[in-house]
């Protein structure tokens, strides 16, 4: 179909009888890849520029139909993406765009709201509001911390951090800055070793620099050891240095370690620090009663995030930071220009981020709640737990594979160990595995390193990965195992 006027003599950019019938194309679409992804490979078959040069090198001066625009998506787009909305994506932190979260994101993207001023988004700021409240409740935090969407952790974290430089008052970090500054001493931040690099990349941007942070070492477990914690902050303290937040793990990303909150509470408070915890893919676990746990000692950080966008069937991008001092966040981050300026006292989520231009992210969320209430989310997430345990189970039986973490939540960490084998070997073999796996794009999976040794790394994700799925992907796995030589390594 065509459209009866140019794109530019339209305002919408096509008519509203042919943005209904592409519409209604473009949901189809969705709908038949959503009800069986598993009809397209997970990994695509390119390499470095292929979807570069199939593509022109310069916009076109004529506008083009929508017949030729879906043509070339079908022919080039969708085979050359990793489809992480796919039941075999197994790699990272997997995760699902479920059906109400994409009519959410669709609507969203009608509205095209700004919500940085209450004024500008009435509806939004408070729908952001209390959508965060809900999953809030629902993971068993006070009411005291308050909620804002951003993109992703690496943000909520930076903004969390931000906070904390905030916290320490006596600075003047927001009047003065830090930069020529001989009355500021170095400024540190901790965390484990298996903390998220976004704490690193905070630093960095908070110019504390790589020497700003501190790494704690981990036990046996791969949590971090508080009482190794409270040594290095009572050092650097004698040695000048001015410690000013400790960020603790709920759910580490290489083997979902869960941190000693309490324990890191207590040292904390013992030094007024401003205590961050990452739960952004754990942080949906606290729904189920037998994990409820997990936000022990949570209630006495002073912020924390969570992602529906990973464990939490929300599409990307959706990343919540919660804080029991908002006035803190706020302070970091408000600042008001006259054109900005409004008469109406509201709370006005600009403040609360360095983001002026805001999505519409609360909806998809919302959509989600209700359409799955929390009972289905529960579903959800204890059958990936259950089918993660089968997989340890499969791993653990089998005498030439290993486990390389303890398994809490839905990601198994292992490596394949045939016997009488050196360690530079073991690693090169599960390399090895691991790209054999991949080449034959049915599945995707992701590595990382336990203890110094390379780890073959399952995640559990997407609302649409069953058993059999994992079923095949173990017997690939011992098939591929069995069949690697010395030469291949």
């Amino acid at each position: 179909m065509s459209s009866q006027r140019e794109p530019h003599e339209n305002p919408a950019g096509m008519s509203p009888e042919e943005f209904r019938v592409y519409g209604h194309e473009l949901i189809d679409w969705a709908a038949d890849y959503l009800a069986d992804p598993r009809r397209f490979p997970v990994l695509p078959d390119v390499e470095p520029g292929d979807i570069r040069d199939a593509l022109p090198r310069h916009a076109p001066e004529r506008a083009e139909s929508m017949d030729e625009i879906l043509r070339d998506f079908d022919r080039i787009i969708v085979p050359g993406s990793t489809l992480w909305n796919h039941p075999r994506f197994l790699a990272y932190f997997a995760n699902t765009g479920s059906a109400p979260g994409i009519l959410g994101e669709l609507i969203a993207a009608t509205l095209n709201i700004n919500a940085m001023l209450w004024v500008t988004g009435p509806a939004e700021t408070e729908l952001e509001e209390v959508a965060t409240g809900w999953l809030r409740d629902a993971m068993g935090l006070p009411a005291t911390f308050e909620g804002t969407i951003n993109d992703t952790a690496s943000s909520s974290t930076l903004y969390a951090l931000a906070a904390a430089r905030e916290y320490a008052y006596d600075l003047r970090i927001r009047a003065e800055g830090l930069a020529g500054r001989s009355d500021v001493p170095p400024l540190r931040i901790y965390c484990s070793e298996e903390a998220h690099s976004s704490v690193d990349k905070a630093a960095l941007t908070l110019g504390l620099g790589r020497a700003g942070i501190r790494r704690i070492r981990v036990d046996a477990d791969l949590r971090m050891d508080a009482d190794v914690l409270a040594d290095a902050v009572a050092e650097d303290i004698a040695n000048g240095v001015r410690p000013i937040a400790v960020v603790g793990t709920v759910g580490t990303t290489s083997t979902t370690a869960v941190d000693p909150i309490p324990a890191i509470a207590d040292v904390c408070e013992e030094h007024d620090l401003w205590l961050h915890v990452d739960a952004a893919y754990a942080g949906p676990a606290a729904l189920l009663e037998e994990k409820m746990w997990i936000m022990d000692g949570c209630e006495r950080a002073h912020s924390l995030v969570t992602n529906p966008h990973k464990w939490l069937l929300t599409p990307m991008d959706c990343s919540i930071l919660y804080t029991r001092l908002p006035e803190t966040l706020r302070e970091a981050f408000s600042l008001t220009p006259e054109y900005l300026t409004t008469t109406t006292q509201a709370r006005n989520l600009m403040d609360y981020g360095n983001s002026l231009g805001r999505r519409f992210r609360a909806l998809k969320l919302w959509f989600v709640l209700r359409r799955y209430g929390l009972e289905g989310v529960r579903s959800v997430l204890r059958e990936h737990i259950r089918i993660a345990e089968q997989v340890e189970a499969w791993i653990r039986a089998e005498p030439d594979f290993e486990m390389l973490a303890p398994r809490e939540f839905s990601v198994v960490a292992f490596r394949y160990k045939p016997a009488r084998t050196d360690e530079p070997t073991i690693d090169a073999l599960n390399a090895a595995l691991l790209r054999r796996i991949n080449e034959e794009r049915e599945f995707y999976m992701s590595h990382t390193r336990v203890n110094g040794k390379y780890a073959l790394r399952i995640a559990i994700g997407n609302a649409m990965t069953e058993e059999r799925d994992l079923a095949e992907l173990w017997s690939e796995l011992l098939r591929v195992a069995r069949s690697l030589k010395p030469a291949d390594v």
